[in-house]
């Protein structure tokens, strides 16, 4: 398998919570989530928690024992709950949380699991590319955002809107009817969307946190054969790049941190 990968944070001096790596078999994709400043609530940190989870994962993955993705990712988030549960509050819905992306080639397939909301671009023979998302976090937070973006910033009614859809995220995050990361209840994992490939059908990987993705389902700069086309010629970095110059733009969004990994297949490498 070869790989390559490029992560950027939002800006200069800002700690990057994404996390990407890979061992023989498989790459690994973490986008970190929770608010500045929780350090009552979790003295380690976002960046933490998804160098942390990112390690665990790729350690059960090197083993190379064939079980299922949740499996792992279950195991791996009950690792971490108990690495910080004498000492920060797991319970509350602002501690650390992360999406998770993994592909893994095994024998002659290639296994996929997401939770969240990064983006898995796989590129097929002699067929459209095959793109997975987990939408359920979008399909919330959207309505959210589009009431929070109708009202005019540093007004009443605008707090009262934004209070509003932080309220309703927090409510709906792992929990039925609602959407699913990766926090401190390795039963998350079983609601990740998985599933399986023959190997002898893929051409190369893409793997994207939703600050990268924006290339294709934000600022629409390229489709998604187009976004693996220029990852095949011209590597991750400039897809950042893009994603970049657009946020500079008048009406862009404001930064993330943005990652991308792009692999080819054992057979293509």
């Amino acid at each position: 398998m070869r790989v390559s990968m490029v992560t950027d944070s939002e800006r200069a001096g800002r700690t990057n919570e994404d996390f990407v790596g890979a061992v023989a078999n498989a790459v690994v994709l973490l986008d970190g989530a929770g608010i500045q400043g929780i350090e009552s609530i979790c003295r380690h940190g976002v960046a933490w928690y998804t160098h942390r989870l990112g390690g665990a994962l790729l350690h059960r993955l090197s083993v190379e024992d064939g079980r299922d993705l949740s499996v792992l990712l279950a195991e791996a988030i009950d690792e971490l709950a108990d690495a910080h549960r004498d000492t920060c509050d797991l319970t509350n819905p602002s501690s650390p949380s992360a999406t998770v992306a993994v592909l893994r080639f095994d024998g002659d397939r290639a296994d996929h699991l997401l939770l969240g909301d990064s983006v898995m671009a796989l590129d097929r023979v002699d067929l459209p590319p095959l793109v997975l998302d987990d939408r359920r976090e979008v399909d919330i937070r959207q309505p959210l955002l589009d009431a929070l973006y109708a009202q005019e910033p540093g007004t009443a009614a605008y707090e009262q809107v934004r209070v509003e859809a932080v309220t309703a995220m927090r409510a709906n995050r792992n929990q039925p009817g609602g959407f699913w990361v990766a926090k401190d209840d390795p039963n998350a994992a079983a609601e990740a969307i998985t599933g399986s490939l023959p190997l002898a059908e893929l051409t190369a990987a893409a793997l994207l946190s939703n600050g990268a993705s924006r290339i294709a389902d934000r600022y629409a700069l390229a489709d998604w054969p187009e976004v693996l086309t220029l990852l095949g010629t011209h590597g991750p970095a400039e897809i950042i790049r893009r994603v970049r110059e657009a946020e500079r733009q008048p009406g862009g969004a404001v930064p993330d941190d943005a990652t991308v990994a792009y692999c080819v297949p054992p057979r293509l490498a």
